[in-house]
């Protein structure tokens, strides 16, 4: 990119030092000067690549494709990942700048490569020329891509509309859906042709990474086109100025449609899988041993060499950076903020290696459910989490855990109350979740015998242990007036600067995002081939589609240190299920999840018990059509010397969620429906 950069001085000082009147103006660059030489053709690419709606540490979901890192924070837009305390936290159900105008100047910059770089295509050698033009068609494949899943059905602009012109040549009406994602996978299946199978410059595609995203898009599009079925009501609807079936798929199509769009999904992901030259990271891992799995996982996402990584976006600091630390790192890194990614209980509960009651939560009391019998005692914090699945521990950070060489406090509060320990709360559900810590009699009273602290510093509340002062809320909080402290009892690790010597602070963070990566490709495939088998549909390139569901599932889980699983992937729901609920694991804090959860059509209350991939209670983070998430929450016992934990809903900054059947489409720009005679807006809207 900094030669793209410097190339780009270059032509504009030769272009400006020119004073022969008959040239055309000097801030003007032309086609020959851009599109006869690989130089000139960097350029416009870097162009096109500048504006992608690449969803990384720049992207915020609430916002929109905005290139902006401030407040950077990953897994909060409801998806049960994480939380925080700000507004950005909230369902996604829209972005604050919509995706459609930016789309369509990609779009023109795409369709006028296609059209124009034909003239000059005896300037390169053929498989350059090639792979140019594939470029253009994998930029085009890709805003497609990020307008369907939006907006469903868009105007399909495939060629460069010229100014002035006839206005019925310049409007282009909203197409059917199936037809949008009919042009996609079109679009991807060219850039696949004709992309080179290794990219000839870092950040340009190639074959590889365009089989990857068709994989993902085709996903997704399979998924509309079955579970749309699944909504109340059936969820698909005709444009009013159109007729144009502008979301959904018709109901003698959908099941051909979903078939067509999982085999594409299949067979692309299956053509990266045999090419043999992606492998899952394991440099560091270890059988039976967890410290070197999780190791080796936390490696994985700093290590821009790896084999997994198919698509990576680079960051160089001082020139090209992000805010990733600065906002998301513990309270005691603050630079200038921080606590931006505080994961859940309901997250952690996935994975395992922890005691569960009946109903499958997590165990904190010995009783059958947070209510009854007594809490159970640890010596240090990070006892409760002595068998977590390593994955967990790559991804979260623990309380009492080290990281970047220092030892995260988390604590809710201290308890001087006497021994066994009852619970806090005698009431642990949905509508008790704005009943908080501070409101309990055991803080309140005189004397009291829980201590909490407002706020850090000198608003800490001090208990006098064995002799010394120890803060009710330690470094890291809780605290609750002070949203910028912790606020689940854990906290991200995945893709922080876990060096030491790093000074965390706004537009400092240049590690890398990996936009793709091999698990996700063995995912694809096992979807694919379930949700095949599910239909009835043999397998497309004649492999055993359970075989292949159920390698990669475990391929993914022992990298992960999970146990393997005892039983081959069935072609059933709960063998879809199991792969769902491996994707919401591996994929976690990687701008996947908030699309998973949209494609299978359990975000909204009906559909919910599939929210996690797996079949759970809804009713237990639920209320009809909103919903929260819970934490983990350690207190420190003085009359014992040990730690108990408390589950309950989120209490600091507390975040409710709300999910409609309408916001599976997210509306088109107000303006460009009343400006256009021929654009629609959702028939729901």
């Amino acid at each position: 990119m900094k030669k793209i950069y410097r190339l780009t001085v270059v032509v504009f000082v030769l272009l400006t030092s020119c004073v022969d009147l008959d040239i055309p103006p000097a801030n003007i660059i032309g086609d020959e000067d851009l599109l006869t030489t690989e130089s000139g053709v960097e350029i416009y690419l870097s162009r096109m690549y500048s504006n992608m709606p690449f969803e990384d540490f720049k992207y915020m979901a609430q916002w929109g494709v905005e290139f902006n890192s401030w407040l950077g924070a990953l897994g909060i837009e409801g998806t049960g990942e994480a939380l925080n305390r700000d507004g950005i936290s909230s369902a996604f159900t829209g972005e604050r700048t919509p995706y459609w105008s930016q789309a369509m100047t990609l779009l023109r910059d795409a369709n006028y490569l296609i059209e124009t770089l034909p003239q000059y295509q005896s300037s390169f050698p053929e498989p350059i020329y090639n792979h140019y033009l594939g470029e253009a068609y994998f930029v085009r494949a890709m805003v497609f891509n990020a307008m369907a899943r939006r907006f469903g059905g868009v105007p399909l602009v495939t060629k460069v509309l010229h100014y002035p012109a006839e206005l019925s040549t310049l409007e282009v009406p909203r197409s059917s859906e199936e037809d949008t994602w009919n042009q996609v996978l079109a679009d991807f299946d060219q850039a696949v042709e004709l992309l080179s199978l290794t990219s000839p410059k870092k950040g340009y595609a190639n074959k590889y990474v365009a089989l990857a995203y068709k994989s993902d898009a085709m996903l997704y599009a399979g998924s509309v086109a079955k579970y749309n079925e699944s909504v109340p009501g059936r969820l698909t609807g005709l444009g009013e100025k159109t007729g144009v079936r502008v979301i959904g798929f018709a109901e003698n199509a959908w099941q051909a449609a979903s078939k067509k769009y999982f085999r594409e999904a299949y067979l692309a992901a299956r053509e990266i899988i045999k090419h043999g030259n992606y492998s899952l990271y394991k440099k560091r891992w270890e059988a039976n041993n967890p410290e070197a799995q999780y190791q080796n996982m936390v490696d994985m996402f700093s290590d821009l060499e790896s084999l997994e990584n198919i698509y990576v976006k680079e960051y160089s600091f001082p020139v090209h950076t992000h805010g990733f630390d600065a906002y998301s790192a513990p309270f005691v890194f603050k630079a200038p903020l921080a606590s931006g990614t505080c994961p859940t209980l309901d997250f952690l509960e996935l994975f395992e290696g922890f005691d569960r009651y009946p109903d499958g939560t997590v165990k904190v009391t010995t009783g059958n459910s947070n209510t009854q019998g007594e809490y159970l005692l640890y010596d240090t914090p990070l006892d409760f989490f002595k068998n977590a699945e390593p994955r967990l521990r790559a991804y979260v950070i623990f309380p009492g855990d080290r990281f970047k060489g220092t030892d995260i406090e988390i604590r809710a509060g201290v308890y001087t109350g006497p021994t066994p320990i009852q619970p806090l709360f005698n009431d642990y559900s949905y509508q008790a979740a704005e009943t908080r810590y501070q409101h309990l009699n055991a803080y309140r009273a005189n004397p009291k015998t829980l201590y909490l602290s407002p706020r850090e510093g000198t608003s800490q509340e001090i208990v006098d242990y064995n002799g010394q002062q120890m803060t009710a809320a330690g470094a890291n909080g809780p605290f609750y007036d002070n949203g910028e402290g912790n606020l689940t009892g854990l906290y991200i690790r995945k893709w922080l600067n876990s060096d030491p010597s790093f000074v965390a602070g706004e537009g400092r963070s240049d590690q890398h995002f990996v936009l793709m990566r091999y698990a996700e490709v063995l995912l694809n495939a096992a979807e694919a081939a379930v949700e095949l088998a599910l239909a009835g549909e043999g397998s497309p390139d004649e492999s055993d589609l359970m075989q292949v569901a159920t390698e990669a599932v475990n391929a993914i889980r022992e990298r992960a240190g999970a146990a393997l699983l005892t039983a081959p992937v069935t072609p059933t729901e709960s063998g879809r299920n199991i792969v769902r609920k491996e994707r919401r694991k591996e994929l976690a804090f990687e701008h996947k999840s908030k699309w998973d959860i949209r494609r299978w059509r359990v975000q909204h209350y009906e559909g919910r018990n599939g929210f996690w991939g797996e079949n759970k209670n809804r009713d237990a983070f639920s209320n009809n059509t909103r919903y929260r998430f819970r934490g983990l929450y350690p207190f420190f016992s003085t009359s014992t010397g040990k730690y108990f934990f408390d589950a309950r809903f989120q209490w600091v900054s507390l975040k409710t969620f709300e999910y409609n059947i309408i916001d599976y489409y997210f509306a088109i720009p107000g303006g460009e429906v009343s400006k256009s005679p021929v654009i629609d807006q959702q028939p729901n809207r």
